[in-house]
């Protein structure tokens, strides 16, 4: 575990910061590009065809995000999507007090790992309809005239639903992040201790078991030299 004096936690990396900041970004140009041609309020953007090719732009840098993030963090990317689809009994405990949690309200909260039940549903939810929003947004573009009036309502409206989904997990995702203060975590890579014990307690005690155990005294004749550097896990 990295921490301050202050009582900070290192909760991410800077290359985890930067994807889901290139993830944001990308997915609201996608978002309001789009909306320019069904929207008729943004229907001046669709002139000349300039929304449409926004879009197609920003579409490399969010496609690309799941390759970047395994090539630069591979145990964090495998870590990530096993642990968003991996429930224990702590996390079906925890939906029991989803309605209290949603108010602000955290007490009674079973211990959670690195990501909560709730921030499971989230990520896995975004996994597949990443996979949906991508697909279909594939098959209308490049496929578009071989689809037929069906196939093409049918692809639409599956890509449609999958942008809806997504930007309704985002406004949930910065309620959430503004109601706990866990801003932080992604501007500095770092939250405080209090928030970790409250949201991810098994997590926080996983790491700081190691700092606790270098810093206690040797217990052998091993000396410290001898014994070498205790090496914080990856957060």
């Amino acid at each position: 575990m990295t921490s301050t004096a202050s009582g900070q936690v290192r909760r991410y990396l800077p290359a985890q910061r930067l994807i889901h900041w290139v993830g944001v970004g990308s997915f609201l140009i996608l978002l309001f590009s789009g909306l320019a041609l069904l929207f008729p309020p943004l229907a001046f953007l669709a002139a000349g065809g300039l929304s449409r090719l926004i879009h197609r732009l920003a579409v490399a840098p969010f496609i690309l995000l799941p390759v970047l993030y395994a090539v630069l963090l591979p145990h964090q990317a495998k870590e990530l999507l096993l642990e968003s689809f991996t429930y224990t009994r702590d996390d079906l405990a925890w939906f029991k007090h989803m309605p209290a949690y949603v108010l602000g309200r955290t007490k009674g909260l079973p211990p959670q790992g690195r990501i909560n039940a709730g921030q499971k549903i989230h990520h896995a939810s975004t996994f597949l309809m990443f996979v949906t929003v991508a697909a279909s947004g594939f098959v209308l573009w490049f496929g578009v005239g071989r689809l037929g009036p069906d196939g093409h309502a049918l692809t639409a409206m599956i890509h449609d639903l999958s942008v809806l989904g997504l930007s309704v997990l985002m406004i949930g995702h910065v309620y959430f992040t503004f109601l706990y203060d866990a801003l932080s975590g992604m501007v500095t890579g770092f939250v405080t201790e209090q928030y970790a014990r409250m949201e991810h307690l098994k997590w926080f005690e996983a790491l700081a078991a190691p700092v606790a155990v270098a810093a206690a005294p040797a217990s052998t004749t091993e000396t410290p030299a001898e014994a070498g550097p205790a090496e914080p896990p990856q957060p």
